[in-house]
């Protein structure tokens, strides 16, 4: 198992870092690593949703004992445990490769901040669709550059930041209360 986690994380890196030199005025490395693993997740998210959605699910109300879902909230469900992990790994073994907090305490912090940025994404759709009378796509434009902005510092600077024993310690009492 750990050769093959060396080759996949050499794989990917090798991918990544092979279009940086096209970027390397723009941003720093670590950035546009978190922007290629990013797009590179979110495009395999809406492959995923799109599939379940669509294929699997037929776009048919889905019903679990009395309760109904509408496919789309299935689909988004069932993408987001595909993609969790896979972003979990890319951001853990390709992007933040200097922390060496525990993987179990970047796991939650992680999945705070990604789950802040559904809300997040929620939220702001919501006031600029239906306070601002924007249309949807410029929404949910303006609403992806917040939102990628908002993950980017929050998982450089809480979900993955370098390590700290003191905060560290704190973070694994959190979790286990």
């Amino acid at each position: 198992m750990q050769k093959l986690h060396a080759f996949i994380r050499k794989t990917v890196l090798a991918i990544v870092d092979a279009f940086y030199p096209l970027f390397r005025r723009f941003m720093p490395l670590q950035t546009f690593r978190y922007a290629a693993c990013g797009g590179a997740n979110m495009i395999f998210d809406i492959a995923v949703f799109t599939y379940i959605n669509t294929y699997i699910l037929q776009q048919q109300v889905v019903y679990v004992g009395s309760f109904a879902f509408k496919s789309y909230v299935v689909a988004f469900v069932l993408s987001f445990c595909l993609t969790f992990p896979v972003g979990f790994y890319l951001s853990r073994y390709v992007v933040w490769q200097q922390t060496e907090t525990k993987k179990r305490i970047q796991v939650f912090r992680y999945f705070i901040v990604v789950a802040a940025c559904v809300g997040l994404n929620y939220i702001l759709l919501n006031v600029f669709i239906q306070e601002f009378h924007w249309w949807p796509l410029v929404s949910k434009l303006v609403t992806t550059v917040v939102v990628v902005i908002f993950s980017y510092l929050t998982q450089r600077s809480y979900s993955f930041r370098p390590v700290d024993p003191v905060l560290d310690k704190e973070a694994e009492e959190d979790i286990h209360q």
